[in-house]
């Protein structure tokens, strides 16, 4: 069944021309939605709609806003069965991997229900007699949300429901290979009673993220997506001076040491490397292995590499889905074919699929013996591609941990203690893991990276607040 979407603007549908389609990745003769492209005048009309019900929404009681995104985190978790398939038709995840991150979606907004009422100030003593001091936190403005296609719902939804908890108004542009799943969103959010203006969606391609960017009406940009884009907007948002947060990928290392369980290290490798097509922003994209478990960790993940089931996301047995859209395919191949140039070795998969439907399918491709300083190693792949390093010991590990301009996750797995603590403290990323994948988040704790990976506040939990609200200090006499 194909869907005709629709912009969200001022708590009305309206639909437009021009249009564009997505694509079902696992079976790419199949047409999932057609969508309205907008342009800056509409995006204009949203952040309008967004100004004049700023103050209402800002102002009303926090039950208010609590009572709205508990009834969507609700209303999601009832229809995740059909969210998850639409998200699996349009994304490639598999249909057990979209219906989790509907449920993660739901959870954000049942979290932020409660933060919604917990949002707090402080009072001082002032150091001049008769003087009483408070701190409150208020809400920024209009925030203007540019998500990406690789988490559809959760990304959105970690997103929306702290700038809604707080009393934010939003301007929500999403991913052009994946509209529906966050029209769903949409559509959700104003059925369950959010006033008109209060979240705004506006479908299209590059240049109405960029009319949001540039948009003077917009307080704050929250961004997931990559260093070349985050790049430009990090330098409108200043121009301008409109708060911004961003997070923007990463090469995460996993280091395997000697003293490591090997299956367990395989089992972390796979599912950090693997799992949701590898179109993780905290995949395990290189892995660092010592000398002595080596040539023993290489072989036996690429034996588990190799007994990955690809196939159509609706497919129960299937364990790796397609890439999301043509280019991602493209990317990861190329991708490939760069690193066998530049010395690698092909020690599992790699190779294109044709299966019973016409789709974006690649075995799982496991790359050894490669240098450090290989492009694999240093750039982000963004598909079910994984390089393998060898190094002498923890120390090297550690040094090639660190390299590059990207920060977000990184993984070690060891038996020792006090490898564990010493990793924790030195190697230079926002989250890390310890004997578990670099892929895999808690929704009511903060996420983000350090260097290139993210910009600004950090995202997600209790962190939220620093973002999505601003404090006023009151002096009183």
């Amino acid at each position: 069944m194909t869907e005709t979407l629709t912009h969200f603007i001022n708590g009305v549908a309206l639909p437009g021309d021009p249009v564009g389609t997505s694509i079902n990745p696992s079976n790419i003769d199949e047409l999932v939605a057609r969508y309205p492209k907008g342009d800056a005048a509409l995006v204009d009309t949203a952040v309008q709609a967004a100004q004049d019900a700023l103050p209402g929404w800002s102002s009303a009681s926090p039950e208010v806003r609590s009572d709205l995104l508990d009834k969507v985190g609700a209303t999601i978790m009832a229809r995740a069965a059909d969210l998850g398939a639409l998200l699996a038709r349009e994304e490639g995840k598999t249909l057990a991997e979209g219906t989790g991150e509907v449920m993660r979606a739901a959870r954000i907004f049942k979290y932020f229900a409660g933060e919604a009422l917990r949002r707090h100030g402080r009072t001082l003593e002032s150091t001049r007699p008769g003087i009483d001091v408070a701190t409150y936190r208020e809400a920024v403005g209009v925030v203007g949300l540019i998500t990406p296609w690789n988490f559809p719902i959760a990304i959105p939804a970690w997103k929306a429901a702290p700038a809604l908890a707080f009393g934010n108004t939003i301007v929500l542009k999403p991913a052009t290979p994946t509209p529906a799943t966050a029209h769903a969103l949409a559509a959700i959010i104003h059925e369950c009673g959010a006033p008109p203006g209060v979240f705004n969606l506006v479908l299209g391609d590059g240049d109405v993220g960029r009319a949001i960017v540039d948009h003077p009406g917009i307080d704050a940009l929250s961004f997931t997506g990559s260093q070349t884009v985050g790049a430009r907007i990090a330098e409108a948002a200043v121009r301008r001076q409109a708060r911004v947060q961003m997070e923007m990928g990463g090469k995460n290392p996993l280091v395997v040491l000697d003293d490591a369980d090997l299956d367990r290290a395989v089992a972390i490798a796979l599912d950090g490397g693997f799992f949701q097509t590898g179109q993780r922003c905290t995949a395990s994209s290189r892995i660092i292995v010592t000398d002595g478990i080596h040539d023993r960790f290489v072989a036996a993940l690429a034996e588990r590499a190799r007994g990955l089931k690809v196939g159509h996301a609706l497919d129960p047995a299937t364990q790796v889905g397609p890439a999301a859209h043509a280019e991602q395919f493209e990317q990861n191949l190329r991708y490939m074919r760069i690193a066998v140039d530049e010395g690698g070795r092909v020690a599992a998969g790699g190779d294109v699929l044709k299966l019973d439907t016409p789709g974006y399918y690649m075995s799982p491709a496991l790359i050894a013996d490669t240098d450090p300083d290989m492009r694999i190693n240093g750039e982000e792949v963004f598909g079910p591609v994984v390089s393998t390093v060898r190094v002498k010991d923890y120390d090297a590990a550690l040094d090639l941990a660190n390299r590059g301009d990207f920060g977000l996750s990184a993984g070690i797995v060891t038996t020792s203690l006090h490898h564990a603590r010493h990793f924790r403290r030195a190697v230079r990323a926002g989250m890390v893991m310890v004997n578990l994948p670099t892929a895999g988040v808690d929704y009511h704790v903060p996420f983000g990276g350090s260097r290139k990976s993210s910009y600004g506040p950090r995202e997600q939990g209790f962190a939220a607040v620093e973002f999505y609200t601003q404090m006023k200090i009151v002096y009183t006499g």
